[in-house]
This record gives C-alpha cells, sequence and structure tokens, in this order.
C-alpha cells in the first residue's frame, strides 16, 4: 500500500469550466431529475430580478449558479468530503486514520493544519477537480497502490477526503480557507470533540447557516476513548438535542477515536455509503438551491395575481389620454371648420357676396387653415399635458399593485410609466394623422355648389332682360323695331317674377342645405373623435397596457419558477 502526490499533469483535461446551460459530457451524470430544471429555474429567477429584486439575494443565487454550473461539469464519480473542526477536535487524526497513513500533520500546537490537505481514492477526472477546489499540488496525495483494493479502501474509490485548518484559527486566512470549502464540499464533516461540542462559533457561524443541509451534514463526535460508555451516550443525546434545536432534523451523529482499535470503523461505512450512493453532490447542489430559493418566495404573494388590465380601466385610462389630449374640442372644432367650409359650397353666393361687403374677422376662418393649425400643434410633444398622462399612468396601476408584492407593485408602476416621457407626442401624432381622414368634399356639395351658380346666372340673365326691356321697350332705343324679346315692355313683370323666384330657390336652397349640413358636421365631429379614440387607443396599449401586462406575465411566470426552484 502506497501514497504518492498527484501530478500536475494528472490525466484529466484542463481548460475553462463551462457554464450550466452547456450540455455535460455523456459520462457525467447529472443528478438525479429535477435538479438541472430546478436551477434553470433559479437561472431565470435571477435574470428576471434584476432590477425589481434586492440585489444582495441576487447576487447569491448568481453565486450558486457558477459554483454549480462548475461542479456538474466536473467528475461525478468523486465525491468531496470536507473535515473541519475546531483547534484539538482531532479532525487531522481523524484524517489520517482513514487514509491509513500520517498525511496531515498532528498535534494541540495552535495551529497545526494551516493548508487544506487531500486524499483521493481514483485518480481519473480528480486533477481538474482538485484544481477548482484549489488544493495546493504539494497536499495532493493518493490511494494508488493495487494493494488497496484488497482491503475495505476498495469501497472508497472516487473519495475525495479534504483535511480543512481549524475553523476557530487565530489566522484569517484559514478562516476563509474553511469558509470556502464549507461552501463546496459534496458531504460536511464536522468534527468535535466531549469538552467543546458545544462551541458557540462552530454552531453560530457553521451549523445554524446550514441547518438546511442536514442531508449533506454529518457530525463525528471525536476522542469519545476519553469518555466511559453512558457518558458517550449522554453526551450524543445532548449534542443532538442542541443541534435539533439549531434547526437540524434529524442530525446524524457518529462517534469516532482515532486511536482505539475500530474507533473509526462507524465513520468509514459512513463513507463508503456515501461514496457509493454517487448523490451527495447533486443532494448538496440541491441542499443550497433549497437555501436560495427559499429568500425568492419573500417577493410572491400565493394568492393568484391578475395577468392583464380589465376592461373597466383600460376604458378609464383612454378615456384620461383622450381628455388630456384635448381630442373632444379639436372634434368640435373640426365639425365647426366643417360647417364653415360647407358654406363656401353649399351656401347662396349672393348673400356670399353681401357679407364681404362687410367686416367680418371670422370670413377667413376655413377648414384649411385651422387644419394646418391643428397639424402645427401636434408636431412637438404638446398634444396633451404631461402632469395630465401622469395622473392617467398612476390610476391605471392603483388597483393593480395593491395585489402584488411591494417589489413586483414598484415593478408595475416603473413598466407603466417606461414611455410616460413619449405619451404626449404618440399622442399628439395620433390626432395629427386622423385629420385628414375627412378632408374630403362630399360630391352633393358640388352638385348644390353647381346649382347655386346656375341660379345666380339665371338671375344675372334675368336682370340683364329687365334692362334690355326696360332701354328698348319703354325708352326706344332700338328703333321701331327692336325684336320681339327685348322690345316688349310687358314682359318686364313676368321676368323679375323670373328673378324674384330665381333668388328665392337660391335662399331656400342655402337654408335647407345648412340644415343638412349642421346634421351631417354632427356626424362628421363623431367620427372624427372616433377616428382619433382609435389612435389614442392604440398608444395607450403600446406605451401603457402591453408593457403593464408584460411585467404582469412576468410575475406570473417568476411565482412559477419560485415553485420549480423550490422542488
Amino acid at each position: 500500500m502506497t501514497t504518492s502526490a498527484l501530478p500536475a499533469n494528472s490525466p484529466a483535461a484542463t481548460g475553462g469550466i463551462p457554464t450550466l446551460g452547456e450540455a455535460a459530457p455523456a459520462a457525467v451524470p447529472t443528478g438525479p431529475p429535477g435538479l438541472v430544471d430546478r436551477l434553470n429555474a433559479l437561472d431565470r429567477l435571477v435574470q428576471t430580478g434584476y432590477g425589481r429584486l434586492e440585489q444582495p439575494v441576487l447576487d447569491d443565487a448568481r453565486a450558486l449558479l457558477d459554483r454549480a454550473g462548475q461542479r456538474l461539469r466536473l467528475s461525478g464519480d468523486h465525491t468531496v468530503v470536507t473535515l473541519a473542526g475546531g483547534t484539538g477536535s482531532g479532525k487531522s487524526s481523524l484524517f489520517n486514520a482513514i487514509c491509513g497513513l500520517e498525511l496531515s500533520p498532528t498535534g494541540m500546537r495552535r495551529p497545526m493544519t494551516s493548508k487544506a490537505h487531500s486524499c483521493v481514492w481514483g485518480l481519473d477526472g480528480a486533477g481538474p477537480l482538485l484544481d477548482w477546489l484549489d488544493v495546493d499540488k504539494r497536499h495532493r496525495y493518493a490511494r494508488a497502490s493495487a494493494l488497496d483494493l484488497e482491503r475495505a479502501d476498495a469501497g472508497l474509490q472516487g473519495l475525495v477526503l479534504i483535511d480543512l485548518p481549524d475553523h476557530d484559527s487565530i489566522q484569517a486566512v484559514h478562516r476563509a480557507e474553511v469558509d470556502r470549502f464549507v461552501t463546496i464540499a459534496d458531504l460536511l464533516v464536522w468534527v468535535v470533540d466531549p469538552q467543546k461540542y458545544a462551541d458557540a462559533a462552530l454552531h453560530r457561524n457553521y451549523i445554524v447557516p446550514f441547518a438546511r443541509h442536514t442531508g449533506v451534514t454529518l457530525i463525528v463526535l471525536n476522542q469519545v476513548d476519553r469518555l466511559a460508555p453512558h457518558e458517550i451516550d449522554d453526551c450524543v443525546a445532548d449534542l443532538r438535542r442542541l443541534l435539533e434545536a439549531e434547526g437540524l432534523a434529524d442530525p446524524r451523529i457518529v462517534t469516532t477515536s482515532a486511536v482505539a482499535e475500530d474507533g473509526v470503523h462507524g465513520f468509514r461505512d459512513v463513507l463508503i455509503d456515501t461514496v457509493a450512493a454517487r448523490r451527495a453532490r447533486t443532494e448538496r447542489l440541491s441542499a443550497d438551491v433549497d437555501r436560495v430559493a427559499e429568500r425568492f418566495t419573500a417577493y410572491r404573494f400565493e394568492a393568484e395575481p391578475p395577468t392583464t388590465v380589465d376592461d373597466g380601466r383600460r376604458a378609464e385610462l383612454i378615456q384620461a389620454l383622450t381628455d388630456a389630449a384635448g381630442a373632444p374640442a379639436v372634434a368640435e372644432a373640426m365639425e365647426s371648420a366643417y360647417e364653415l367650409r360647407a358654406a363656401d359650397f353649399v351656401g347662396w353666393p349672393v348673400t356670399a357676396i353681401v357679407n364681404r361687403l362687410r367686416s367680418d374677422p371670422l370670413r377667413r376662418m376655413r377648414l384649411t387653415e385651422l387644419r394646418e393649425e391643428l397639424r402645427n400643434a401636434f408636431t412637438g410633444p404638446i398634444g396633451a399635458q404631461q402632469g395630465d398622462v401622469d395622473n392617467a399612468l398612476q390610476s391605471v396601476t392603483e388597483g393593480l399593485t395593491p395585489a402584488l408584492p411591494t417589489h413586483w407593485g414598484r415593478s408595475v408602476r416603473a413598466a407603466a410609466r417606461f414611455h410616460a416621457t413619449e405619451i404626449p407626442e404618440a399622442l399628439g401624432d395620433s390626432l395629427k394623422e386622423a385629420l385628414p381622414t375627412f378632408n374630403a368634399v362630399p360630391r352633393w356639395w358640388w352638385l348644390v355648389k353647381t346649382w347655386q351658380y346656375f341660379l345666380v346666372l339665371v338671375a344675372v340673365l334675368s336682370v340683364v332682360w329687365i334692362g334690355f326691356l326696360v332701354a328698348y321697350g319703354l325708352l326706344g332705343a332700338g328703333g321701331d323695331d327692336p325684336g320681339g324679346l327685348i322690345g316688349q315692355a310687358g314682359l318686364i313683370p313676368y321676368v323679375a317674377v323670373l328673378v324674384v323666384c330665381t333668388l328665392g330657390m337660391g335662399w331656400l336652397t342655402a337654408s335647407a342645405c345648412r340644415n343638412l349640413v349642421a346634421l351631417s358636421s354632427a356626424k362628421h365631429g363623431e367620427k372624427m373623435e372616433h377616428h382619433m379614440r382609435l389612435g389614442i387607443e392604440r398608444v395607450a396599449f403600446e406605451k401603457v397596457v402591453e408593457p403593464i401586462e408584460d411585467d404582469l406575465e412576468i410575475y406570473a411566470r417568476f411565482r412559477e419558477d419560485v415553485d420549480l426552484a423550490l422542488g
């Protein structure tokens, strides 16, 4: 039986450690079903939580994901077992007893073990694992003799046993070494002695924080050779009571003595069973996931959350944005402009001529000018007041956030306000796009205008005719025979009646058309407001509702991932 230091060029591939998402080699088991799914769920929780949850929780989860990804890529045929304890607990003697040789220095001097020492049963694949564990190559040993196969050590094939410095060392670097290994070991073995098994530093700094890791924690009561048989039972009972009071459910405790014959037999059996099961690696990671995932439960409610903005709140939001954009006022102005422009087509031209002779400050107000003014008003981010928009955004989230945890309520409010500064300009653009839609001149306006000018023409010709009748029929300007149609003065009353009838028909036509225009302008205003409202609805959905619902959906998936990460 021999031992040898692991060579620097041990038979294992070197290189970078891949991330969790990369495929593991076929020869490396990925653990029991569910572990990778739980880690993936935890990864999604971290990605979702950035900017929403507290950073220490996310950092803790990210560190676990990195560590788990690296460990799953390394040898699954090896089980990393750490021996940790305080000064004088005898962990180095225990380490040597399991190894069968004096590999780690022992003694009562404080401290004796200053660097982690490792002993490996089975070299294949152990090199990269020890590199990841950062065990100094000078302190790596291997049980490589063929004689080991004839001993009980054959059952330890795949064991990586590590002797750590004292956790209560006066050297900070030693304590840091212990802290690092207890977070990455597959099996945590705490070696205590009958005098100091209740050491406050051990329980406060390690036992209590890792209380959820009962399945991968073993408590070794060493140096029982100093106790009487009945004292051993009392000591174990008291130690169990203490551990259970600190949160360890059904703690595993074994007794050992490095100096007594078969004093480590029970401990060796536990190591053999652990190595044979090949489950310590995944059980440790599962315990780590349990601990980290539990911290995410504070950020979710058990009640089913809302996933959409209900129709009532949507309607209130759209109405608030409609009022903020001034769409009703624009529609009313366009309705008035519609009537003014209609007067150009269906109004009685004679009345228009008379009105032009008077000073009228409104006569230049036509749809074209008003339309251009409105278009210019909507070219910048002044389509709505920012304060009105902010009030609308606050109202739409008031009914949603009470059903969400505090952090997610803030996230939903932030999602609602994400495009807040863009909304006024977007509302202005939506109104501007609506203006040209109803700018077409109805066909009947052209027919009425043609009819009105025809009547004007008839009236003008009739007046001219009367002039000729007066000149030729009454005044005799055309001689003795001026002609029948312009020389007979008796036609003057009939032509005058024609003029009056023509003017009356024009006035009646204009009056009737004004009534029709009043009715159609109301419909025109309603259509205009409806068209603008459609644009505002689109802005409300794209800038407010959709971001809110996306965030609510993220929260729903977050709750599912928390359940999955918890297993």
